[in-house]
């Protein structure tokens, strides 16, 4: 942390200097002491200490100044930092109006002029008031800063992509915290528009994109390297199993992942049935590990970057990003995995981040404390968020189509059975959603009867299930009816392989349709949707890389 700041204020040159030399002989070792010579200068310089959210201990300000007097700057400055000590300088004449304000803007001390010698007239007081500071003054955070709203889609979208990349950050509500109001006032270029997002440089960034977030916090985007022996699109359990295999056997490898790694898996509160971790393991932690894994074995990882498009030219697979950048490799995996199925329900849409969530939302559920919320969703995804989600709220309702908990692990049911606050409403399907602003009520309708409810909610969070994310490989490979990719026997069609397979051998067990373009995970044909079984496939893969790059 940053020291705390004394700032000194005064017009007359000469005697700002000498107040300067004085505090920097005291306190030079433990405080910053800054100094201003008019107060919109020093009115500018606090608004910049906020925005770094460095700590103002106290003002030291004379009261005489042209434009602004001492009392009115202090009322200002009391804004952005309310709880920094504050000292008048006075002529004899102003004593009165010292005094007043004391019971107006809160002033703790005033001094004479001239303040000489400060052993005895300046030093006793600073010292007491400093003291008193430091035993009562909060620390302040001195990371990246969020100032948005709860009912904002784009302050949940960077709130979300943070977390999901495990960058640190307060959150500042503007419409409940006063002094987060004033710190997005003070960036002209927002012009209303939110979140503002400030960093410990002072600088900040408004409703950013997510790769100018990533690079500013430091995530690679950029790839080192043109060509690559492997590259792997998608980042959840399966591509982070093939990362780690792939560069542990020598293999040039590049992650490309468009939000974070992870994948789907990464949001789960807790994943209670992967092997190895008998009091489970959060979604988060896990990713975090197998990332860290990865990287330490030499694969590169690009984050917030999306590959739009795949072609094979000969031996070699070339990928277009988002940008237009074009990478190529040998061997390529696809674990893109899926993108959480949209709820087509009328208000969806509009209220979508706004009380209206996809998925757990852990980067929301403390916002939702002792209120009542609702999870859409029968499988194991829904009923983990659930469960999460009951650490917070006073209530949280299951929704599910069906006439009981069907698709969900046995583990999980006993869970949701056991919390005294989470209750199951079965055969139900949301009709639509409505609200001001923000979610207020969601509509019901019980398939049975066909009678619909409006029933109050705070929040909805949807586990509908998922489409695959494969639009980028649409022409080149094989994929279903739903967009989920054929691989090894699957290509098969009555009995004899694509025309499409150009080569005598048959396609490995997770080879596409294209020679040397594989799939794991989730984003396959008729996969098994467990995080162990993604992990698996990534090693597999990796092995069947091997065997493709002895031929090419």
């Amino acid at each position: 942390m940053a020291k705390p700041v004394i700032l000194a204020l005064d017009d007359e040159v000469q005697v700002l200097n000498a107040i300067e030399r004085d505090l920097l002989s005291q306190y030079g070792e433990t405080y910053r002491v800054l100094k201003a010579g008019s107060g919109a200068e020093a009115l500018e310089l606090v608004k910049a200490l906020k925005k770094r959210n460095d700590p103002v201990a106290l003002f030291l300000v004379d009261q005489r100044m042209p434009g602004i007097t001492g009392i009115e700057f202090l009322a200002e400055a009391r804004k952005y930092y309310g709880d920094a000590r504050q000292v008048l300088l006075t002529a004899y004449a102003d004593t009165e109006v010292a005094i007043a304000s004391i019971n107006t803007i809160g002033l703790d001390h005033y001094l004479m002029k001239p303040w000489h010698p400060p052993e005895e007239h300046l030093y006793p007081v600073l010292d007491e008031l400093l003291d008193e500071w430091l035993s009562q003054a909060a620390l302040p955070y001195d990371g990246i800063r969020v100032a948005g709203t709860l009912w904002s889609a784009s302050s949940h979208a960077v709130k979300d992509f943070l977390a999901r990349n495990r960058i640190g950050y307060q959150w500042l509500d503007v419409e409940n915290d006063a002094e987060a109001r004033l710190l997005v006032e003070a960036v002209p270029e927002a012009g209303g528009r939110l979140p503002v997002v400030f960093f410990p440089d002072g600088s900040q960034l408004v409703a950013p994109v997510e790769r100018a977030l990533a690079e500013k916090v430091g995530i690679r985007t950029q790839a080192s390297e043109e060509h690559y022996d492997l590259i792997i699109i998608g980042g959840g359990p399966a591509g982070l199993s093939a990362a780690v295999y792939a560069s542990s056997e020598g293999l040039r490898t590049l992650i490309i992942e468009r939000r974070a790694t992870g994948g789907q898996a990464g949001t789960s509160a807790r994943i209670e049935n992967y092997l190895g971790f008998p009091n489970g393991v959060s979604g988060r932690e896990l990713a975090r590990r197998a990332t860290d894994q990865a990287v330490r074995l030499g694969c590169e990882v690009l984050t917030a970057r999306e590959v739009r498009a795949v072609r094979a030219e000969g031996n070699y697979k070339i990928l277009t990003l988002d940008d237009g950048e074009e990478l190529s490799c040998l061997a390529l995996i696809i674990a893109s995995g899926v993108t959480l199925r949209q709820l087509d329900a009328p208000g969806v849409r509009d209220l979508q981040g706004a009380g209206v969530y996809y998925g757990a939302a852990v980067t929301e559920a403390m916002s939702y404390k002792g209120r009542h919320v609702y999870v859409l969703g029968g499988a194991n995804s829904a009923g983990q968020g659930a469960i999460g989600l009951a650490k917070y709220a006073k209530q949280v309702t299951i929704l599910v189509r069906a006439p009981m908990l069907k698709g969900m692990s046995q583990y999980l049911v006993e869970q949701v059975k056991a919390a005294p606050n989470i209750r199951v409403l079965a055969n139900s399907q949301v009709e639509g959603v409505a609200g001001t602003g923000r979610l207020e009520k969601i509509r019901v309708k019980d398939v049975e009867s066909g009678k619909v409810r409006s029933l109050p909610a705070a929040a909805l969070f949807i586990f509908i299930g998922a489409e695959a994310h494969t639009e980028m490989v649409a022409g080149l490979v094989e994929r279903n009816s739903q967009g989920f990719i054929l691989t090894g026997s699957d290509l098969l069609q009555n009995g004899a392989w694509p025309k499409s397979w150009p080569l005598e051998r048959d396609p490995y067990l997770l080879e596409t349709s294209v020679p040397g373009i594989f799939a794991a995970g989730d984003v396959r044909h008729a996969a098994i949707r467990r995080v162990g079984s993604a992990v698996g496939q990534g090693g597999i893969a990796v092995s069947l890389v091997h065997q493709y790059l002895r031929t090419v």
